[in-house]
């Protein structure tokens, strides 16, 4: 029975109806872990010498590799596209007490664009100077920022803002980067907090619904090739990013849990595309942030 209702889980985790508390968000933020489930009924089957129970852990063992076993990496795979472009997204955090050595960080990935969320006032300095060289082409807007290798052009802010947001809440920017494969249209977004408690459950209400806006934001951009870096405080199971997650493509490759950084249980800080792909996607090592960086190889 808990062999069935573990890949049931994992295959059909979007009919868990969304009642008050948001269970099914709540699932498909956690859904890979339902692997967990594989080594306890195993455990079973051999302690009460059960075929029928070793048999029956296959279920979700198979559930799960059909549904994650493509982001796992395999022996002899292919090396990287030397022409890929290398994006590095992170949540570098307001308290970060280090900026200087995160920068040092997200540098030694060598990437042609950096993204970063929660940039302050007293932070953004040592951002600056530390990519200067690197990154001569930058834009922050509120909290949210980009430094870039290439030339940037047709930099705004995206209103995102749910509903009793005062105007200073800034968590959105788009700007046109004229890199080697053409023009591409850059996203940086920082999607609302999520709360947990026992009173209220999962409270996504207003990241979805900032989710609702910057999807309809991307259904009208005019660009054919779309990267979007942000911490988007949920995972591409989550139906509440539904409004991203059909119009741009997840990555083809990697776990990459990035939250929280001493004990990654969940990628909510993404990479994703349109007439793109996100061929791989892995972690950096841990800064002065509770997140960790991202970075993500992208073909066009």
């Amino acid at each position: 029975m808990a062999a069935a209702l573990a890949a049931w889980l994992l295959v059909f985790h979007a009919t868990v109806p969304d009642l008050p508390g948001r269970p099914g968000s709540l699932l498909e933020t956690f859904l890979p872990w339902l692997a967990l489930a594989v080594p306890l009924l195993l455990a079973v089957g051999l302690l009460r010498r059960s075929a029928t129970a070793l048999l029956a852990a296959l279920l979700p063992a198979v559930a799960w590799l059909a549904h994650f076993g493509h982001l796992l990496p395999l022996p002899g795979s292919a090396p990287q596209d030397p022409a890929a472009l290398t994006v590095v997204q992170h949540n570098a955090a307001d308290d970060n007490p280090d900026p200087a050595g995160t920068a040092r960080t997200l540098l030694a990935a060598d990437a042609g664009i950096v993204a970063l969320q929660e940039v302050v006032p007293a932070t953004r300095p040592a951002y600056d100077a530390a990519f200067a060289e690197r990154y001569p082409h930058s834009a922050v807007l509120g909290t949210v920022g980009l430094w870039s290798a290439y030339p940037l052009t047709d930099v705004r802010a995206l209103d995102i803002r749910p509903h009793g947001i005062g105007r200073d809440w800034q968590r959105g920017m788009r700007a046109t980067a004229a890199t080697p494969h053409g023009e591409v249209a850059v996203y940086v977004v920082h999607l609302p907090s999520l709360r947990l408690t026992p009173k209220s459950g999962f409270g996504s209400a207003r990241r979805d619904e900032s989710a609702a806006l910057l999807g309809a934001v991307l259904a009208a951009e005019r660009l054919d090739r779309v990267v979007l870096l942000g911490d988007l405080n949920g995972t591409v199971d989550d139906r509440g990013l539904a409004p991203l997650t059909t119009r741009l493509d997840a990555p083809a490759s990697g776990l990459a849990f990035s939250w929280p950084a001493s004990l990654p249980l969940a990628r909510i800080d993404h990479v994703l595309a349109r007439r793109a792909e996100v061929t791989r996607v892995w972690t950096l090592p841990a800064t002065g942030s509770d997140h960790l960086p991202v970075a993500a190889s992208v073909t066009f």
